[in-house]
């Protein structure tokens, strides 16, 4: 078999660079996920220099990228504490979606889009980046902090009403009539209930399957498992993503850990690629023209963001640091955008350049003021509790007993 020097050269040369960027993000204390999308710009159509040869190698590594990124997530966490967590934060998700679908909207409208354009643009503006999202909490250690279930509860819901929205934006951006938009919706929402139910009850039989000494073995069967999951949930139009984290969330103690070190390297390494084809889907002369309306937008996607995520924090007792962390966490968009514009944008040329831009915007602004937020004490203070599927988290205060900085919060 002859080897491809093209492929090698340029993946070589990817990874090395990715190397030198996350470095140099680590020695001043930052995320290297700004860096990466901003390494994915250069290396896009019209960009620095194309890589056309890795080009297949790095859209099928972002897809298992952001797959691995929820899976880890997900076995942070047991059913129990996440179903609780769904159930306390339904006003949360409420809040989130009036604030963050409202002003993608609302600009829609202004903007002259049809009833489908402006569908779209309410959905790219409401749901929020779980890939970026979860690579920071790990990165800036915030796994156990007060206000992280918090963020991951308001993260599940938006991708679980991305179950139900991107079926029915597929059906409508098809010209589909209301009847095959609703059938849609209920498959997608009995394919999660279904989800749930298998991981909440069968779950410890799933771990006992893949458990095994040899850590070749947990690698494969695990991998091999999570990647089926997530091509089922693609299947009946729910995202791969929810469905890896649902695998997470399946897993428990031993298992759990030994599925962690067996794959976290690997994670590493895919999110990476992840980020970097973010932003090589992005190509730098579509971004000019809508540059105006994509800041306009995202100065109000932030700021609803913030707003959302400081709401729901408080429900779970943290502070004003907390909030403030929470809501910062919350503000980049991401990898359901960029499937919003490949269903909408391809027919209303603005929309994908609009869209396009302002998820650029807030991929790379969100990670920096996540990383300026303020953290808690060094001292003085109760130590965080890890988020953790051996114990649940403690129970917040009752409410107004809550203080700026108070606890891990």
């Amino acid at each position: 078999m002859r080897t491809p020097v093209a492929l090698l050269l340029e993946l070589g040369v990817i990874l090395t660079v990715l190397s030198l960027l996350g470095t140099l993000a680590r020695r001043y204390a930052l995320t290297p996920v700004p860096l990466y999308l901003l390494a994915g710009l250069a290396l896009g159509d019209g960009g620095v220099a194309a890589v056309p040869a890795a080009r297949d190698f790095v859209d099928t590594g972002a897809s298992i990228g952001v797959i691995l990124l929820l899976f880890i997530l997900g076995l942070d966490f047991t059913v129990r504490e996440f179903t609780a967590g769904l159930h306390r934060h339904r006003g949360s998700a409420a809040v989130d979606l009036v604030l963050n679908a409202g002003p993608g909207a609302v600009a829609g409208w202004l903007l002259g889009l049809d009833s489908t354009g402006i569908l779209a643009l309410a959905g790219a503006t409401y749901v929020s980046s779980s890939g970026v999202i979860a690579r920071l909490l790990g990165d800036l250690h915030r796994l156990g902090n007060r206000e992280t279930p918090a963020v991951l509860s308001v993260l599940v819901m938006e991708d679980f009403a991305m179950a139900a929205y991107l079926p029915l934006l597929a059906v409508v951006t098809a010209g589909g009539a209301w009847w095959q938009a609703l059938l849609a919706v209920l498959a997608a929402a009995a394919a999660v209930a279904t989800a749930i139910l298998v991981s909440a009850r069968w779950g410890h039989h799933v771990g006992r399957v893949l458990t095994h000494p040899d850590p070749e073995q947990v690698l494969l069967r695990v991998l091999g498992i999570t990647l089926v999951v997530a091509a089922l949930a693609e299947i009946v139009h729910v995202s791969a993503a929810v469905g890896a984290f649902l695998m997470g969330l399946a897993l428990t103690g031993t298992a759990a850990e030994r599925a962690r070190a067996v794959l976290s390297p690997l994670r590493d390494l895919f999110a990476a690629v992840f980020f970097l084809a973010l932003g090589i889907s992005v190509a730098p002369g579509d971004l000019v023209p809508m540059l105006p309306a994509a800041i306009a937008l995202a100065l109000a996607g932030a700021a609803t963001k913030l707003a959302a995520g400081w709401y729901a924090a408080a429900r779970d007792g943290a502070g004003r640091r907390g909030r403030l962390r929470a809501g910062t966490a919350l503000i980049a968009r991401g990898e359901f955008s960029v499937v919003i514009v490949g269903l909408a944008g391809t027919a209303q040329q603005r929309l994908g350049a609009l869209v396009t831009a302002y998820v650029f915007l807030l991929a790379v602004c969100g990670p920096v003021l996540t990383r300026f937020a303020p953290t808690r004490p060094a001292s003085g203070r109760t130590p965080a509790v890890a988020v953790s599927g051996a114990r649940p988290l403690p129970a917040p205060p009752p409410a107004g007993s809550a203080r700026d900085g108070a606890g891990p919060g």
